[in-house]
């Protein structure tokens, strides 16, 4: 978990990078540490945009995050059935206002005497690398552990080692059987610490995002603007001739 006051540190740094442009801000990403990777809770609202992403996504990946090769109808019936009113949906955002990660943490029965909550995770081919599949895990674990989840599970291929290996470095048991795997991560109970810490990324990611839009409305209006300007200028070349 990240501390609050390291975020709000990284908060300060990363605000000079809001009105540079898209292209340069990305291609320095990987060098990014955790805390500059603002996560947002999503909500009914996005629901197409949670289509999108996934509906971008390789075969491959298809293949990995739902453990079968999903098509675009499965895929459309699967965010129809999003429910966010009893689940978690985390999102990080490019510059662009796409999503290139998604987080599902879906929880189970509060009758069950251990309550648990499944996590699944999806990230873009061109944001790999960039550790985006393990800051969402730590996330949905500070999320799980202040909604009072005893345990976080992930049933994934045993193929998905990208997966495994982020359940692992957490500390979670691995079962394997076959093709198919279950990781199971204990979670102590909720502390200031970690309430505190997720008010503060909370807000920290609502910020990000309002700056990230007023930045995308910035550039595309200096976008329009040389447009214009490329045409007076062709307009005025042609009446010359």
């Amino acid at each position: 978990m990240i501390a609050p006051k390291s975020l709000l540190q990284a908060s300060f740094h990363a605000g000079r990078n809001w009105l540079r442009p898209t292209r340069a801000t990305e291609e320095g990403a990987a060098n990014l540490p955790p805390a500059l990777v603002p996560i947002r809770s999503l909500g009914p609202a996005y629901r197409e945009r949670i289509a999108a992403h996934l509906l971008s996504l390789e075969p491959e990946d298809r293949y990995l995050r739902f453990g079968y090769a999903a098509g675009d109808e499965q895929i459309r019936r699967y965010v129809d059935q999003l429910d966010f009113a009893k689940d978690e949906i985390f999102g990080i955002y490019n510059r662009r206002l796409e999503l290139i990660a998604v987080a599902h943490l879906a929880f189970g029965d509060e009758a069950q005497p251990t309550r648990r909550a499944e996590f699944g995770v999806s990230v873009v081919r061109t944001a790999r690398g960039r550790g985006y599949g393990a800051r969402l895990f730590r996330r949905a674990v500070m999320h799980a552990r202040n909604a009072g989840v005893a345990e976080i599970f992930i049933h994934a291929l045993s193929e998905n080692t990208a997966m495994l290996r982020i359940a692992r470095k957490a500390g979670a048991r691995v079962q394997r059987d076959g093709s198919e795997s279950e990781a199971y991560l204990a979670l102590p109970p909720a502390d200031f610490d970690s309430r505190v810490a997720q008010v503060v990324e909370q807000h920290l990611a609502e910020v990000d995002y309002r700056l990230k839009v007023q930045a995308k409305q910035f550039w595309d209006v200096l976008g329009g603007v040389q447009e214009v300007r490329a045409g007076v200028r062709q307009g005025r070349f042609r009446s010359g001739q």
